[in-house]
């Protein structure tokens, strides 16, 4: 095995997880070189037709990535993984919720419209901010920072405005019977996410949360005086637990092609935080 190549521990879990070749055709190059050579240009950050002979036609690779990318083969893949660890009691449903600014390469900027959608540059996570293009990653973790769901938007998002998708985002199948599994016990974020909106989507979904109040808001209720109600329940020991989601930004971040964005499409730029998603659940 070289170096960011998949271990056989991992491919033993990934082998039958992947989308078979079909009887059709004439025989498809291996699953594990292609997917070892995928792995290799995300974590290096490299360009498609800079991967190592040694993983086959740089074409074939970025091929089989958009296909499996385009058909849902890699969110199929990590849902798959959340239930195997939900089944076995491996989750903790203590979930942190926050979002990071990934800077958008120059290579990245030219998407301008998406060949398999169709779609505008803006409808590509991609966001003037104040240094320039950018990605904003919106991610739920578990209480171990394994990521549970995420959603992509342009760098110029507030992160407020995601709160509800990224809970949306949050599907862990059953390996039995029953509807996957959506509401975590309990929800804790920064104060970028304290408004009245999500505090009332979280009552109406008897979810329990711990969001610090921001100082204007604290301001603003006590110059009401009793017509500004009582303050939001607030646990410092349960919000000391908040770190585990900037943990996993780390971790994800270690994937140079994911520190910074070179993918034009926001179906790329996806599968790849898809398949560093799926190597720290396993």
């Amino acid at each position: 095995m070289r170096r960011h190549e998949l271990s056989d521990a991992e491919w033993a879990v990934l082998s039958p997880l992947l989308p078979s070749s079909g009887s059709a055709g004439r025989p498809r190059s291996d699953d594990r070189v292609v997917l070892n050579g995928i792995v290799w240009k995300l974590r290096t950050g490299s360009a498609w037709r800079d991967v190592p002979d040694r993983y086959g036609s740089w074409q074939t690779l970025y091929t089989r990535f958009r296909r499996w990318a385009l058909d849902g083969t890699f969110s199929r893949m990590l849902r798959a993984l959340q239930a195997e660890k939900d089944a076995a009691g491996d989750i903790d449903w203590l979930v942190s919720v926050d979002s990071t600014i990934v800077r958008a390469h120059q290579h990245a900027a030219g998407g301008k419209r998406g060949r398999s959608t169709g779609t505008k540059r803006g409808d590509h996570a991609l966001g003037r901010s104040r240094g320039g293009l950018s990605t904003k990653i919106h991610l739920a973790c578990d209480g171990l920072g394994r990521p549970l769901g995420f959603v992509l938007s342009g760098g110029n998002a507030n992160d407020c405005t995601r709160f509800e998708q990224v809970m949306d985002s949050i599907t862990v199948p059953r390996t039995g019977p029953g509807r996957p599994r959506t509401r975590p016990d309990h929800v804790i974020a920064d104060k970028g996410y304290s408004s009245r909106k999500i505090r009332t989507y979280l009552r109406r979904h008897g979810i329990p949360h711990t969001i610090p109040e921001r100082a204007d808001q604290i301001q603003g209720r006590l110059n009401r005086g009793t017509r500004g109600g009582r303050p939001p329940s607030f646990d410092r020991c349960i919000y000391r637990r908040r770190n585990v989601v900037e943990r996993c930004f780390n971790r994800l971040k270690q994937w140079r092609g994911l520190a910074t964005r070179y993918d034009k499409t926001r179906e790329s730029y996806h599968a790849a935080v898809t398949i560093a998603s799926i190597l720290l659940w396993i």
